[in-house]
């Protein structure tokens, strides 16, 4: 017999040999029948694997995120197949799941494959589906394994990587493929599929290697999942940020500037100034100094930091001046920066937390395969801080700032988040630099403080910074797709590596502790997040222009001037429209532009100081008539009730 551990941490006894599936089979019928995959011990297995040991089990369903991993999987193989079956001596490479369906990158040599190809490709998927094949694994050698793939090189590369015991093979129906698991019980779950799209990706992601054609699907259970599904990429589509960007006039690439570099036009760079300022103002009130440092920096800067032997060799190359040996490096960061500002004189225990902040412009090169819109460039700005303080001040300046980044989220709309503590892989301890005691003191510090201001938090192995232990920020918007948004970073190495020191109540030199933090990430990253959250339609406070006055002729242009002024001079963003235009093209027009409110003005109007009010998204029968005075007071109204308060 065996001993099998279930999460809710109960212990049943199997005959040796029992399945996953005969597991779920022994707690409910209902449950066996919708279990489609499982871990044991932390390995990914089959539903139908013996389980010959004592041992740890998890089971999943297409609700869990590695249930869906599976299904997903599973499928990038039935579409290999029926990809194969149609073009002759094409070669795959791998096929894996991703966060939303999966891919494979395939070689088609002499083939083409485009859009033409996608609905015959899904129709054979699904027949191939109905035929319910079982998914089965196998153990080789590396012999056998380098025997059936000798004509393929992707393969045979991955192969030879491999440790002999180690390869394993899937079968289903008359096809095979190079896999570790990881398999839906048969193909009969798989009801509904599309492929999305098709790209062009190089082989392990090296330029230097040949370029593939990735195929991304997706897959469901059900039928209405999928049309669900289908629905939701139409709006993320109608949402893209760069298309909005475009339309709302915010920001533009240009290929003489270069790849990933932006430029943000008038309405985008008020934008951004405006969330500078409102994070400006609650830096301030926390006690944050703002300080500025250049784009550039000695290479021996970032030697020091770590960051050039991290980051070095896949980053902007060094800049070479005309005195022999000295090389610069455009800034990937700003903190080694910070390190040496806090250098520039020395400080007592009476002086801290020094709490420096700078919205600092960093460049990192990114492959142009990965560059997309605002969300992956290659400059950005961080809102980027560092606070130096006492070990015993560590708890209460974390807390600070997560305080502060609740806020920016209540402020913005983001309401929908969770937190993850992101801790270090304890098997690849050469990942990271500083001692094993400094990152423990450091990884539960940022549990204490999650869990005591009632975080829902989660934590992850592997993926703290190198320096240091981190807590993220996973914001979901409105169409339920998850960001990293705000990050805060706990740090003993860099005052290590610069000698940051302080004296301390024993008249002796301390290590100050350091903290990272961006409410933001980026702004970049964060205006297109935003801008894809709201549909363009954001908080009535950050508009670039929240009212626009729009006059039934040119005859009411002087009235039209005069609201302008009363509205200007209490603050509140607005333009007039008076081109000789008809009043519902320039409605149109306005709805386009995402103006909150437009304010319609005639001769009722004018003769009884009133304005005219239209809601953006409204079809014009609630239109209210308010004086100007009232309709003032009504716009204050709504903008204090979208920015939180910050408590200090």
């Amino acid at each position: 017999m065996i001993k099998i551990t279930l999460p809710d941490g109960s212990v049943k006894e199997f005959a040796s040999g029992t399945t996953p599936h005969e597991v779920a089979l022994s707690i409910s019928e209902g449950l066996a029948r919708n279990v489609i995959s499982a871990s044991f011990n932390g390995t990914t297995i089959e539903t139908a694997t013996p389980l010959t040991t004592d041992g740890s089990l998890v089971l999943y369903t297409w609700n869990d995120v590695e249930g869906k991993k599976a299904f997903w999987h599973s499928t990038s193989h039935v579409m290999a197949q029926a990809l194969e079956e149609k073009f002759p001596g094409i070669k795959l490479t791998i096929g894996p799941a991703i966060e939303n369906g999966f891919y494979y990158d395939v070689d088609f040599g002499e083939h083409k494959f485009g859009e033409a190809d996608f609905k015959e490709i899904e129709n054979r998927i699904l027949e191939i589906a109905k035929e319910k094949h079982e998914f089965k694994m196998r153990s080789a050698t590396k012999a056998e394994a380098l025997e059936l793939y000798k004509d393929n090189e992707y393969k045979t590369e991955l192969i030879t990587n491999l440790e002999d015991g180690t390869i394993t093979f899937c079968d289903h129906a008359t096809f095979t493929d190079l896999c570790r698991g990881g398999h839906i019980p048969n193909t009969g779950i798989i009801k509904a599929m599309k492929i999305l799209s098709v790209a062009g990706a190089y082989w392990r992601g090296d330029e230097k290697n040949k370029q593939l054609t990735r195929v991304y699907g997706i897959s469901f259970p059900k039928q209405k999942d999928l049309t669900e599904y289908l629905l939701l990429l139409e709006e993320a589509k109608r949402r893209d940020h760069r298309k909005l960007g475009k339309e709302l006039e915010l920001f533009h690439f240009s290929q003489r500037v270069g790849q990933g570099l932006p430029l943000w036009l008038p309405k985008g760079a008020a934008l951004r100034d405006r969330l500078e300022q409102f994070l400006k103002k609650a830096q301030k009130k926390m006690g944050y100094e703002q300080v500025v440092t250049p784009h550039i920096g000695q290479k021996e800067l970032y030697e020091t930091s770590g960051h050039y032997a991290k980051y070095g060799a896949d980053s902007f190359q060094p800049i070479h001046t005309p005195a022999e040996g000295e090389e610069f490096l455009l800034k990937p960061m700003n903190c080694p920066h910070h390190c040496e500002i806090f250098n520039a004189k020395p400080w007592s225990y009476k002086d801290l937390p020094k709490r420096y902040a700078e919205f600092g412009t960093v460049y990192r090169y990114e492959q142009s395969g990965e560059l997309h819109g605002l969300t992956r460039v290659r400059g950005f700005t961080q809102d980027d801080a560092h606070i130096f303080c006492t070990p015993d001040q560590l708890d209460t300046e974390f807390k600070k700032v997560i305080d502060l980044v609740l806020y920016v989220f209540g402020s913005l709309g983001f309401e929908n988040f969770t937190a993850q503590v992101s801790v270090r892989d304890l098997n690849n301890p050469d990942k990271y630099i500083g001692n094993v005691e400094n990152w423990e003191k450091a990884e539960q510090a940022i549990i204490n403080a999650a869990r005591d201001k009632g975080l829902n938090y989660v934590i992850e192995s592997g993926e703290a910074a190198f320096y240091g232990p981190k807590l993220d920020f996973m914001v979901k918007d409105a169409l339920g797709r998850s960001w990293q948004l705000g990050t805060i970073q706990v740090d003993y190495n860099l005052p290590e590596r610069f000698d940051l020191t302080y004296k301390g109540s024993d008249d002796k030199l301390h290590r100050p502790v350091m903290i990272h933090r961006a409410p933001f990430g980026s702004m970049e990253r964060f205006i297109a997040i935003l801008l894809e959250h709201t549909a363009g339609n954001f908080p009535l406070w950050l508009m670039p222009e929240q009212v626009i006055i729009l006059s039934l002729s040119e005859k009411y242009e002087n009235y039209a001037k005069k609201v302008l002024n009363l509205l200007e001079n209490d603050e509140i963003r607005a333009l007039v429209d008076n081109r000789n235009e008809t009043i519902g093209k320039k409605i149109r027009e306005a709805e386009v532009q995402k103006y909150p409110f437009m304010l319609i003005i005639g001769e009722e109007e004018e003769k009884n100081g009133t304005v005219s009010v239209r809601k953006h998204g409204d079809d014009g029968k609630s239109n209210i008539t308010m004086k100007i005075e009232d309709f003032i007071s009504f716009i204050h109204e709504e903008v204090s009730k979208t920015v939180r308060s910050l408590e200090v």
